[in-house]
């Protein structure tokens, strides 16, 4: 892995997102990409003079958006130097705006091989609605994304469990994802789940057989299961064996199967999960 592209805003969430980081880089051949996307102050247009608050354009206002800037800079900054002194290759990136604009751009200049980003602990009805920054760039970027939800404190990844349907050739994926499990030293585990609400087409053992084929997989590490629904049965699965990062794939959907016959499972464990999710995306 290449490189790895991690968006903070110094909270919490982003700690986490970077433990996640180094977790996956390799100390002499990863670059971590540490990307902060600077908000500016936005003065109140309605303040009168003698306010406490600096009006546009004052130049207390210029002075408090300079400040900001730069205590935000040295904060970028000592993020990279403590991972230098760990031993990782560092590059920061700054950029002015909203955090989807900023990933967005990074990647298409950096080529990152993965996203490393925390997720806030709102999950609010909005988000449900119409997804997060973070459920839109783990669906819709052109890199792999992992998504480390609030109550989760990264140590290692070593049980793994890759949530499928057995119902797309997955095996371009699951080459990335073998030559991962092998640098963490970790046991993966295929898992499906049956449920009335998730459509079953395709025969399983088609996609099976073709998996075993070509990857050292065993029949012990292929679980199938029944749930109501799906995402809760992954959940509980997950819960069960302890694992410590789920896998899934995504792919584009029609209009007609995203909101009517068959909803994005991956959306809404982006959006909900409380295990680390890592999200590739089917070609």
């Amino acid at each position: 892995m290449k490189r790895i592209l991690i968006p903070i805003d110094f909270s919490e969430n982003a700690d986490r997102a970077l433990a996640a980081a180094k977790i996956m880089a390799d100390k002499q051949s990863t670059e971590l990409l540490i990307l902060h996307a600077y908000q500016p102050y936005i003065a109140d247009v309605n303040v009168m003079s003698g306010s406490v608050l600096p009006g546009i354009g004052s130049p207390d206002f210029l002075s408090m958006s300079m400040e900001l800037e730069d205590e935000f800079r040295k904060r970028l900054e000592s993020y990279s130097e403590n991972l230098t002194e760990e031993g990782f290759h560092v590059t920061t990136l700054w950029s002015a705006g909203g955090v989807q604009s900023a990933v967005e751009d990074a990647i298409k200049e950096h080529n990152p091989d993965l996203v490393v980003m925390g997720r806030t602990g709102t999950g609010g009805f909005l988000d449900k609605l119409i997804g997060s920054s973070a459920t839109s760039i783990a669906l819709h970027s052109p890199c792999p994304v992992m998504i480390i939800p609030p109550q989760v404190a990264p140590k290692k990844f070593s049980n793994v469990v890759y949530a499928t349907q057995f119902e797309y050739d997955e095996n371009d994926i699951l080459r990335e994802v073998f030559v991962m499990m092998n640098h963490l030293g970790s046991r993966l585990r295929l898992l499906k789940i049956h449920a009335d609400t998730q459509p079953d087409i395709q025969p399983d053992n088609q996609y099976i057989k073709q998996i075993k084929t070509e990857f050292a997989i065993t029949d012990e590490d292929i679980v199938i299961r029944k749930a109501r629904y799906v995402l809760d049965g992954i959940e509980e699965y997950c819960d069960e064996t302890n694992a410590d990062l789920l896998i899934m794939s995504s792919r584009e959907r029609s209009f007609i199967e995203e909101f009517l016959i068959n909803p994005s499972i991956t959306k809404k464990l982006v959006i909900d999960t409380h295990v680390p999710l890592l999200v590739f995306h089917l070609k």
